[in-house]
């Protein structure tokens, strides 16, 4: 080997490491380093010798660039900037029509009402007039324990003609409010009382 060849393997060698130690610095942690080629020095340019405080100055502008980014400002919300400041949207002007038309009003079409609830009870009171007091009863089992449990509501109905007495078996409907309790009425008498 003649010297200029073995002061080039000289001086590529440091750089080779140089070079991998900045890429090594690049890479997030945990990740496993890729290999990078070397570069080649060319035959005819001339090879400069490097000294071990050049590979530590060009290591540290490499890492003072990725803080660069960070220590720039942000660019501010535009929610931020006062009314006063803020880019204004122009609204696009509506043709107005030569002449208006009339205004026609159309009859609402008569529609059906909407299904209403329906209960079954027994007739607790019929004190009040035109108003009972319905029992309803709830059977059902319950969800873990299967034991069937019993519940009951009273509502207020009303009854128009005061044909419902007490113990009579009744079927109530829901209507609007009637009063500050009564959400009722009566439909009709399925069995009186004996």
């Amino acid at each position: 080997m003649s010297e200029s060849e073995t002061q080039d393997t000289e001086n590529t060698e440091p750089t080779e490491t140089v070079e991998t130690d900045v890429e090594l610095s690049e890479q997030p942690p945990g990740s496993q380093p890729t290999e990078v080629p070397a570069a080649e020095p060319e035959d005819a340019a001339p090879v400069e010798e490097t000294t071990p405080e050049a590979p530590a100055a060009e290591a540290a502008p490499a890492e003072a660039a990725p803080a660069g980014p960070a220590a720039e400002p942000r660019k501010r919300s535009l929610k931020h900037v006062p009314r006063s400041e803020r880019r204004t949207r122009t609204k696009p002007k509506r043709e107005k029509p030569a002449a208006r038309k009339p205004i026609v009003r159309l009859e609402k079409p008569e529609r059906e009402k909407g299904r209403r609830q329906e209960r079954r009870g027994v007739v607790v009171s019929d004190a009040m007039d035109k108003t009972i007091v319905v029992k309803v009863e709830a059977v059902r089992a319950h969800q873990l324990y299967k034991k069937v449990i019993r519940r009951s509501v009273k509502f207020h109905a009303h009854d128009e003609q005061n044909q419902a007495h007490v113990g009579d078996r009744v079927l109530i409907v829901e209507t609007r409010p009637l009063s500050k309790t009564k959400r009722w009425r009566l439909a009709e008498v399925l069995e009186q009382a004996k």
